[in-house]
C-alpha cells in the first residue's frame, strides 16, 4: 500500500511539474507564477484533507463530492498538459542526440529550448476539460433532457398500441443540492403525461435519510392510468459503507424500500403485475438488482412466475449487464428491458447521428439508449441524478419517454 501511494505521489508530482513548466514557458510574470503555485498548493492540501476525512460509516456527502470534483479539476487538465509536454520532451531528446553528433560537442548547447507555442497549445487544450468539468459541476448536472424513443413490436396487444412509458433511474438523492432544479425535473416528468411511470432503482447513495428532504417533491409525480412502479438498484442495499451492526444495515434497507411507498411507487421485489386494457394485458416484471459485477439479488424466474412465453413483457432490471448475461437470450422472450446504473459515466460525447462515446462503453456493452437483438430491446437510461463526480459533462440527466407501437421492427 505504501509503495502504491508513493508511486501515485511521484506521478502526480511529475504532472504538476510539467503543468508548471507550461505556465513558466509562456509567462515570466513573477506574480502569476507565484499565484499558480499558491492555488495549486492550497488545492492539493484541501484534496488531501478531503480524502482523509472520508468516513466509511457515512459514505458520500457534500464534502466528498466537492473533493472529487476539485481533484478532477486539478488532475485532468494538467494531465493533458503533461502528456503534450512529454511528447515534446521525446522530440527534444532526439533533437539533442542529432545536434550533439552533428553540430556541437556540448550536451548543454545541443538541448533545444522548450517551445512557447507548444505550451500555449497544451494550455489551450487543457482549458477544454477544465471549463467542461466546471460547467458539469455548476450547470450540467441539472441539464435535464427528455429523450423520446418509439419501439415496434409485432406481437404487442392491440389495446396497447401507442402506449407511452416515462422512465427515470438513478436518482441518488443524497447528491442533490438544488431544490428548484429538482422541482423543474419533476415538472418535466409530469408534462409527458405518459400512461405508465417506471423508476429503475438507486433512490439514494446509501442511507434512507438522504431522500427525506425530497419525498414531498417526488410524491408530486402524477400517477397515470397504469400506475407507478419501481425496482431496487445496487445502491439501495446500503452496501458501500461500514455499518455499526447487521441490524442497522437491515433497518436502513427496510427504510429504503419504504421510501418508494412514500413517493407512491409500487416496489416490485422479484415479482410481476398484469396491466390490463380492455380484454388484453401485458406483464410488468420487476427484479431486484442483478449485475455481473454487483449484487445479484434478482431472481428472474421467481419474478416471472405465472407469466407465459407468449405474454408481452416489460422487465425492469437496474443493471444492463443482466440483459447481456441472462435476459436477451432467455426462452421466455422478454420484449423490453428497462435499465439504468451506468449513468453514461456522467462523461462523454453525444451528437445524435454523428457520435456517441463514453469511457463506460468499454465496461458495459449496453450503456445508454436503445439496443435490440432478435426483436428484444433494452433501453438504458442515463440517470436522473449524479454520484461521485458532482456533475455531468456531455451525458446529461435523462427523463425517458418510450412509445410502444404495434408493427414490424424499424431499424
Amino acid at each position: 500500500m505504501i509503495m502504491r501511494l508513493v508511486f501515485i505521489g511521484v506521478i502526480l508530482l511529475l504532472i504538476e511539474l510539467y503543468a508548471f513548466q507550461a505556465v513558466k514557458t509562456i509567462t515570466k510574470e513573477r506574480w502569476i507564477l507565484i499565484a499558480y503555485q499558491v492555488v495549486s498548493f492550497l488545492a492539493f492540501v484541501y484534496i488531501l484533507y478531503g480524502f482523509s476525512q472520508f468516513d466509511r460509516k457515512v459514505g458520500q456527502n457534500a464534502q466528498s463530492l466537492f473533493t472529487i470534483g476539485l481533484f478532477l479539476l486539478m488532475l485532468v487538465p494538467k494531465l493533458l498538459v503533461a502528456v503534450i509536454l512529454l511528447g515534446e520532451d521525446v522530440y527534444r531528446m532526439f533533437a539533442t542526440i542529432i545536434a550533439y553528433f552533428t553540430q556541437t560537442d556540448s550536451i548543454a548547447e545541443a538541448i533545444p529550448s522548450r517551445r512557447k507555442f507548444i505550451s500555449q497549445i497544451a494550455l489551450g487544450i487543457a482549458a477544454i476539460p477544465l471549463t467542461s468539468l466546471l460547467y458539469g459541476m455548476t450547470k450540467g448536472k441539472y441539464n435535464y433532457k427528455v429523450i423520446r424513443q418509439t419501439l415496434f413490436f409485432p406481437d404487442l396487444p392491440e389495446s396497447f398500441d401507442g402506449m407511452t412509458i416515462t422512465q427515470i433511474s438513478d436518482v441518488h438523492s443524497g447528491s442533490f443540492d438544488n431544490p428548484e432544479k429538482i422541482e423543474y425535473a419533476i415538472d418535466l416528468v409530469n408534462q409527458q403525461q405518459s400512461d405508465l411511470v417506471l423508476f429503475t432503482g438507486d433512490i439514494v447513495n446509501t442511507h434512507a435519510t438522504e431522500m427525506h428532504p425530497w419525498i414531498d417533491t417526488f410524491r408530486k409525480i402524477h400517477t397515470p392510468k397504469f400506475g407507478k412502479y419501481s425496482v431496487l438498484g445496487n445502491h439501495d442495499y446500503g452496501e458501500y459503507v461500514d455499518w455499526p451492526s447487521q441490524s442497522a444495515k437491515e433497518e436502513n434497507f427496510k427504510a429504503i424500500k419504504d421510501l418508494y411507498r412514500q413517493i407512491d411507487f409500487k416496489l416490485l421485489l422479484n415479482e410481476n403485475v398484469k396491466i390490463k386494457q380492455g380484454d388484453e394485458e401485458i406483464a410488468l416484471i420487476g427484479v431486484e438488482n442483478w449485475g455481473v459485477k454487483f449484487k445479484q439479488a434478482g431472481d428472474l424466474n421467481k419474478a416471472s412466475e405465472g407469466i407465459k412465453k407468449e405474454d408481452f413483457k416489460i422487465l425492469m432490471s437496474h443493471d444492463p449487464s443482466h440483459w447481456d448475461a441472462e435476459v436477451q437470450h432467455h426462452e421466455n422472450h422478454y420484449h423490453l428491458t428497462l435499465s439504468g446504473h451506468t449513468h453514461g459515466l456522467q462523461f462523454g460525447i453525444e451528437i445524435p447521428g454523428v457520435i456517441r462515446w463514453s469511457p463506460v462503453q468499454y465496461v458495459y456493452k449496453q450503456w445508454a439508449g436503445a439496443y435490440q437483438n432478435l426483436g428484444r430491446y433494452i433501453y438504458v437510461n442515463r440517470g436522473f441524478g449524479f454520484h461521485a463526480y458532482p456533475g455531468r459533462v456531455g451525458i446529461w440527466p435523462e427523463i425517458t419517454v418510450i412509445q410502444l407501437k404495434k408493427g414490424q421492427i424499424v431499424a
